[in-house]
């Protein structure tokens, strides 16, 4: 079997092969990474970015490759996250735009759309790195230039195309002394290889679960790791500690003002700190950052348009707490009084899938409760004495519990403030506008400004018979309500759903997440998500399981 010329869905069919194949071992990549950083979860960032790129795919499948090609691309820029993510999605950036006018390619078209999407990458980059991610695919890229000029088969040009991406991998600890010193291969690099191995099983007409990756997990650990991969970096030695991400949509006032080009951008974002990824079409930049003033960076980034998709988190503390989270190297520490912070964030959550949501997000305390379980003054007292910090911020997320968090914050010895969340969504749009550097009353109003940009939905049962504003509602009916006001009743669930999307979508509505109950089965909420999208195809629909109760799902509608 050769394949000589590829079309748009073949080339479909492989992205998606080798977004699920790198799902599958994302784990293993996480496992590989030594930076301390939040964005040092490779494996899950680039899973995400991937997903989302083969999402969009899914969506745009045509015969015509450069229509393919431009669908990744644009679903990789909207989901890209960490470093890993973004220079993956800078390479296929570069691949797309170097087919987009094609039909089918040729097996030295791939070869020259690999070259063309390193360029990219690496002119995204202020500061590359060899041993990384960019390291191998440049070298895996460079092959495939050689061997597309006498070779015509597409899948012997992957092949040896992985081969050399899984040679190059295997070098980059003699590139990157970080690699060496704790005995592992680039993370990132890794993450590439998998996808580059889900491209060519597909090619070869393989199944995924077929799969055998190229290396072995001893191959990509060498025996001298023998500890906590994190110890090798000193927290302190971190120069730049908050990792910031945004996106900036572009606005026509604001560009008349200060017209924007991607270099001097770069440029001058380059003075607040390190680790500078910048990404431009003509609707928005993507930005991702390490600095130590990220206020001052969203604020140079709002002269150009507005701020969307904003993310800062501190890594000095998570670095602190990865030194102890090795499970392999458990480590016996005598107890130490906890460092006392600046501020702690607390909310209320029902369903251990939200509340891990809001730990990652941020969150330093997650107090169970919620609907019919409201937490007591009490509760949440004893919540902002463990959180230790000088300056609380309680997000209730829902009214019931409002008066209980402000009591508690008029007794409090530190400073409390309460951001009056009525629901999980507005309290996770409240957590990602929170600035670690402002002060507390600055947050406090930008956190409650944030509260009007999200819309939320919510599907529930009835537990008796009752007619509310002219609704008849009878018991066991499924209820959706919309910013807390009720809106239909159904007797099927998933039809409930649908009906209060159309009441809450609208030509404004960008991103969608999906946060699904106990109640509902993973092929439930397949089945909702994929009408969901076809339906709604300019929208971004992201979907997590809260494992919540009483509620079989929350929509959140930005």
């Amino acid at each position: 079997m050769s394949v000589k010329v590829l079309n748009g869905k073949r080339f479909a069919q492989m992205v998606i092969q080798g977004a699920n194949h790198l799902s599958n071992n994302a784990k293993t990549v996480d496992a590989l990474n030594v930076f301390p950083v939040p964005d040092g979860d490779t494996g899950t960032n680039m899973n995400l970015s991937i997903t989302s790129g083969a999402k969009e795919v899914k969506n745009n499948v045509s015969e015509h490759i450069g229509k393919v090609g431009s669908a990744l691309a644009k679903g990789l820029l909207m989901g890209a996250r960490g470093n890993s993510g973004v220079i993956l999605s800078q390479l296929f950036r570069g691949f797309s735009k170097h087919i987009e006018s094609k039909a089918t390619i040729t097996s030295a078209d791939f070869a020259q759309a690999l070259e063309a999407g390193v360029q990219t990458a690496y002119k995204a980059v202020m500061k590359p790195v060899e041993g990384t991610i960019l390291t191998v695919a440049k070298d895996a890229a460079k092959k495939a230039i050689a061997v597309a000029k006498s070779e015509e088969d597409i899948i012997v040009l992957m092949e040896e195309t992985l081969k050399e991406a899984n040679a190059s991998l295997k070098r980059t600890p003699d590139l990157l002394p970080v690699l060496k010193e704790v005995g592992v291969v680039d993370s990132g690099g890794q993450g590439l290889v998998y996808i580059y191995e889900g491209f060519l099983a597909e090619l070869k007409g393989q199944r995924i679960e077929d799969i055998v990756p190229t290396t072995t997990m001893n191959e990509l650990v060498s025996a001298e790791h023998h500890k906590n991969i994190h110890s090798s970096i000193n927290t302190e030695d971190i120069e730049f500690g908050y990792c910031t991400e945004f996106m900036v949509k572009f606005e026509e006032d604001k560009l008349k003002e200060s017209p924007f080009t991607e270099e001097n951008f770069r440029n001058e974002l380059s003075e607040f700190g390190d680790s500078l990824l910048v990404i431009a079409d003509e609707e928005l930049v993507k930005v991702h950052i390490h600095a130590e003033q990220p206020g001052d960076v969203l604020t140079y980034g709002q002269r150009y348009g507005s701020l969307i998709n904003m993310k800062i988190e501190n890594m000095r503390e998570q670095h602190s707490n990865l030194l102890f989270q090795e499970e392999d190297y458990p480590t016996v520490t005598p107890e130490v009084p906890k460092k006392r912070e600046k501020f702690g964030i607390i909310t209320v959550a029902m369903g251990e899938g939200i509340a891990e949501m809001f730990r990652s997000i941020g969150a330093k305390a997650v107090i169970e409760g919620g609907q019919t379980m409201n937490p007591s003054t009490e509760d949440i007292l004893k919540a902002i004495a463990e959180v230790n910090a000088d300056n609380v911020i309680i997000l209730p997320n829902n009214s019931n519990i409002v008066m209980a968090a402000k009591q508690a914050a008029e007794v409090a010895e530190q400073n409390v403030a309460v951001v009056e969340s009525k629901t999980v969504p507005q309290g996770m749009a409240a957590i990602l506008a929170f600035n670690p550097t402002g002060e507390l009353d600055e947050n406090e109003e930008t956190m409650r400004e944030a509260l009007k940009t999200v819309k939320t939905g919510q599907i529930t049962f009835a537990v008796r018979d009752t007619n509310i504003d002219g609704i008849e509602i009878q018991k066991d009916d499924f209820m959706g309500i919309f910013d807390g006001k009720i809106v239909l009743t159904s007797k099927d669930k998933r039809q409930a759903a649908k009906d209060l999307m159309k009441n809450m979508m609208d030509e404004d509505s960008e991103i969608l997440t999906v946060i699904y109950g106990e109640d509902v089965t993973e092929s439930e909420v397949n089945e909702l998500v994929q009408e969901l999208e076809e339906t709604y195809p300019d929208a971004e629909v992201e979907v997590h399981n809260g494992k919540q109760p009483l509620y079989s799902y929350i929509f959140s509608i930005e």
